[in-house]
Parts: C-alpha cells; sequence; structure tokens
C-alpha cells in the first residue's frame, strides 16, 4: 500500500459519513494545510436530468463573505454605459473592439457582462465564451442595462453556478483563510440559491448529495437531509 503524503497524514475527521454542515466547514477548514491558501469547493449532487429542458439549474448568487479572489470582469458597451462599467471597476470595457480582441484569443477575465443592445455583437461569441461558461445571459444577470451594479456584484462575491452533464454543481465558496462563520454564510448561501432555482420537472430528492472540500484536502461529506433539501 502506497505511503500516503505527510499532508494527508495530518487530515482528520471520517470521510465515509455525512457531518452537519458546521462541522463539516470545521474539518475542511482544518484539513485545508498545504502552503498556500487554499479555496473551498462545493460540490453538490442534484436530482436532475440536465438533458431535459425543464431540469435545468442555473443562477447566480452572492455570496455574503466574498470569494477570496481577484474577479477580472470584462463589460461589452459603449458611450455612456461604458463609462459607468469603468467607473465600477470593470477590468476591460469595450466593444467591437473587444469582441474582436476575445475572436483573437483574449481570455484574461473571469466575467463577461453586457449591455441589452450589444447582443448582436456578443452573438459571435458563442463559440468561444459558450463552452467556458462565460457567456452574457439574461437569467444570471449578466446582460443588463445595469452594468455598473453587476460589475459590483460580480467584484463583490457574486458567483454564477450551472448543472453539469451528471447532474452535479462545482462552486468555489471561499478560501481556507475564511473564518469558520465566513465559510458557512457561504456554503449556506450557495445551498439556499440552489433550491430558489429547483427547476419544475425536478422529481424526488432535489439535493441529493453535498461534499466540501479544499485544494489539496479530502472531501468532506454534509448531511443534505439534516438541512431539509
Amino acid at each position: 500500500m502506497a505511503k500516503q503524503p505527510k499532508r494527508a497524514q495530518k487530515w482528520t475527521g471520517d470521510v465515509t459519513v455525512a457531518h452537519p454542515i458546521e462541522e463539516a466547514v470545521k474539518l475542511v477548514k482544518a484539513n485545508a494545510n498545504a502552503k498556500f491558501d487554499e479555496t473551498i469547493e462545493m460540490a453538490i449532487n442534484l436530482g436532475v436530468d440536465p438533458r431535459h429542458a425543464d431540469q435545468q439549474v442555473r443562477g447566480v448568487v452572492s455570496l455574503p463573505s466574498g470569494t477570496g479572489r481577484d474577479v477580472r470582469v470584462a463589460v461589452i458597451a459603449k458611450d455612456a454605459k461604458a463609462d459607468e462599467a469603468k467607473a465600477a471597476g470593470a477590468d476591460i470595457v469595450g466593444a467591437e473592439d473587444l469582441v474582436e480582441r476575445i475572436q483573437g484569443g483574449f481570455m484574461d477575465f473571469d466575467r463577461v457582462i453586457a449591455t441589452p443592445d450589444m447582443m448582436a455583437l456578443v452573438g459571435r461569441l458563442g463559440k468561444v465564451l459558450g463552452p467556458r461558461g462565460l457567456m452574457p445571459n439574461p437569467r444570471v444577470g449578466t446582460v443588463t442595462p445595469n452594468v455598473g451594479q453587476a460589475v459590483k456584484d460580480a467584484k463583490g462575491g457574486a458567483i454564477e453556478f450551472r448543472v453539469e452533464k451528471a447532474g452535479i454543481v462545482h462552486a468555489g465558496v471561499g478560501k481556507a483563510s475564511f473564518t469558520e462563520a465566513q465559510l458557512l454564510a457561504n456554503v449556506r448561501a450557495m445551498i439556499d440559491a440552489l433550491n430558489k432555482a429547483k427547476p419544475s420537472g425536478a422529481k424526488g430528492t432535489y439535493i441529493k448529495k453535498i461534499s466540501l472540500s479544499s485544494t489539496m484536502g479530502p472531501g468532506i461529506r454534509i448531511d443534505a437531509g439534516a438541512l431539509g433539501a
């Protein structure tokens, strides 16, 4: 049997059982012992089949404690709306010129926001941004006339989530350097957002399993049943 790395030898907690949410947060934070500030991630297994249109799960949630990372925001807008985006702290702002840069391979951003009047241009980027989950969408607030607020939300801790083909949602909910209270607030916000995004076609148990982990740490299961999920 292969010898565990020293980091793994320090891990605590039983990974085979589901823990109360507070205990899971405590264990994940305690097991984040890498030499860098690890990202805390959630993996939620949903009782949906994303192949059906009425079982799609997608949305946006504002994490009360933020994400712990600098989100680079690109805004496709012009004139007064471009100025509004810049004033709100957008990292890259442009119209036709920015669309051309993205078509040419420029991808130095984490979120793309666009005004409704720019969607004819943005539509050209579907094959580039779509597979990366970056395509602006009015359902998650990234196509909006209120670009200033959208930029502030993105910078302040708003994240998008979307169910994958296997019925799983992955989301980063903070950093190991966060306090337990900060992480707990973010985890609860994510679960609440998923419940609100429950599609009409979902049958039976909606939130089946929840796992919380740090970048280099083990997955710790949260007792979804105790959450009333």
